[in-house]
């Protein structure tokens, strides 16, 4: 038994830990950490349009990205300084997860997952 910070003691030991996984992406570039924690189904073509009115609409956008769903949203609705912010949300959102956000229209963006393909015609 060990006693850690007078919190109580701990009587048991989890045989269940793989200490091994975390050392080896220890070593990996945070990039491939990144992928490999953020990797979308290949099989997800469904696109969310999300028209957010405040700032704290930004989970729902987040929820639907890191679910490897295609998101366009517009920010028309929104106040300028709460557009801004959820753009540069939206912009850290799709390089955290090295997707893609491009601006298809006056304060429309689409976020796109890595694994979707944008081309410009």
């Amino acid at each position: 038994m060990a006693s850690y910070l007078g919190l109580g003691t701990v009587d048991h030991y989890d045989d269940g830990y793989d200490d091994e996984q975390y050392a080896e992406e220890e070593y990996m570039p945070a990039s491939e950490r990144a992928a490999k924690r953020w990797r979308a189904p290949a099989e997800s073509s469904r696109i969310v349009m999300v028209q957010p009115l405040k700032y704290n609409d930004a989970p729902m956008i987040g929820q639907h990205f890191r679910e490897g769903q295609t998101v366009i949203m517009d920010v028309t609705g929104m106040p300028m300084p709460e557009a801004t912010r959820m753009v540069d949300f939206a912009a850290g959102l799709a390089y955290g997860c090295e997707g893609r956000i491009e601006r298809i229209a006056d304060r429309v963006f689409l976020l796109a997952p890595s694994h979707v393909e944008i081309e410009n015609t």
